[in-house]
């Protein structure tokens, strides 16, 4: 009986159970949105597929199908998310052999990308634009990001009892659910929560902008819904009056994390400011930058030697 109910069972169905199961509650909206678009996916790509039926050709196929609307990168991913749920219904019998295994992933040409951050003139000219009133405004959020290179969610939940202001330095601990309902979430990992280094120049302004705000209440998420659009929207503005390269507010983030590794910070240090759970991620994310700064530690290498 239970062999005829593993033989009939709908992938899409052990999916799609699988996902309430085992990642529901222990992993984050974001993620979870992302499983459950793969499951929309499954749904749409393979609805009659049992879950006996699943072999290498059938998976690799399912695979083809989802890469020829998406990119590579994409389909990596979808790949990882399926990948998960096969290896438990083979651990349960329910497949023989795992049909994950040499899976090749596929995927349409990248299109051209936008630029993803600033350079040194840019950010300056940039910073200089902004209007940094009395009172709190997004502007005071773009100078933030920018100089601290925080996620997003992670400024919005920024209080005035975060910053050490004695000793130059900023507490990042949770986060702000500007997607849901508001409060405080917990950071995106372990790793996420640190303690950062910030200027002098970021030490005057907000201290003198966080001396009457209430300690542990957020800077800048107040009562209102906010959206991520809304400041993106600011930040763009303030690019084209500027006439440098329109970026995003997670390009900030790009930004300074780029300038670090350009002016020589080691990996492992931006990794840490980022609050990167390995420095792996750090060098996928910046390989195009770090591949630039080898190219010149070669040439300085030469000219030492040839100086002996």
């Amino acid at each position: 009986m239970i062999n005829d109910t593993y033989n009939n069972e709908l992938f899409c169905n052990y999916y799609a159970q699988w996902i309430e199961v085992y990642k529901r509650g222990a992993i984050r909206d974001a993620t979870m949105a992302k499983y459950l678009m793969t499951q929309k996916w499954v749904e749409k790509l393979v609805p009659e597929l049992k879950v006996s039926q699943l072999t290498r050709t059938v998976y690799q196929q399912l695979l083809n199908d989802y890469a020829k609307e998406h990119e590579r990168q994409t389909t990596l991913d979808f790949h990882h998310q399926l990948k998960g749920a096969i290896l438990d219904a083979v651990d349960e019998g329910m497949i023989d052999r795992d049909p994950t295994r040499k899976a090749i992933i596929k995927g349409k040409t990248p299109g051209t990308k936008k630029i993803k951050y600033l350079n040194q003139f840019e950010l300056h000219t940039l910073l200089a634009n902004l209007d940094i009133k009395e009172e709190v405004n997004w502007d005071w959020f773009i100078l933030l990001v920018a100089k601290t290179g925080m996620r997003f969610s992670e400024a919005l939940a920024i209080t005035p009892a975060d910053f050490d202001f004695s000793r130059q330095t900023l507490s990042i601990s949770k986060t702000w659910d500007y997607k849901g309902k508001g409060g405080f979430l917990p950071t995106k990992n372990k790793s996420s929560i640190r303690k950062i280094q910030i200027d002098w120049q970021i030490v005057v302004k907000f201290s003198e902008l966080t001396k009457n705000l209430p300690e542990n209440e957020p800077i800048f998420a107040g009562n209102k819904k906010i959206y991520n659009s809304t400041v993106n929207d600011i930040l763009t503005r303030h690019c084209r009056r500027c006439g440098i390269s329109e970026i995003s507010i997670h390009g900030l983030r790009h930004t300074h994390a780029s300038l670090l590794l350009f002016a020589g910070v080691s990996i492992a240090s931006v990794a840490r400011r980022l609050g990167h759970a390995s420095m792996t991620t750090t060098q996928k994310t910046y390989l195009h930058i770090i591949q630039e700064l080898e190219n010149k530690d070669v040439d300085l290498v030469m000219r030492t030697l040839s100086g002996l």
